[in-house]
């Protein structure tokens, strides 16, 4: 039996995937840190106003043109991160689209480690 497991997922590359931008004006608010089916955590340059609504918008990038999954959520809280020059916000979603809900199923699978059983 391997005395290691060898990572498949390239976390490097995963924050250009998971851009959250304003719906409103096209611009990066910052990217995600986690998901839920009731929220999200958003790593930001910027402190966000706690108790402000947002309209966010993910661009998924497909083979030939982007995909958007649009939502509002308002934000609850926000604090600096441990990393410098950043900041972590919660925010709750207002009645999430199917599109964010089958996103939220995705992201839990692919990041979910399936048990092998071990052969005898």
């Amino acid at each position: 039996m391997p005395t290691h497991v060898q990572r498949s997922i390239e976390r490097h590359q995963l924050p250009y995937y998971l851009k959250v931008f304003n719906r409103i004006t096209d611009k990066p608010m910052g990217y995600l840190g986690n998901v839920s089916l009731d929220g999200l955590l958003l790593i930001s340059e910027l402190p966000l106003l706690v108790g402000a609504r947002f309209d966010m918008r993910l661009k998924i990038l497909g083979r030939d043109t982007p995909y958007y999954i649009d939502f509002s959520a308002n934000c609850q809280w926000c604090r600096e991160d441990v990393t410098p020059g950043c900041y972590d916000s919660g925010f709750a979603l207002l009645a999430p689209p199917a599109d964010y809900v089958q996103m939220v199923d995705a992201l839990r699978h692919y990041f979910t480690f399936q048990s092998v059983a071990a052969s005898v």
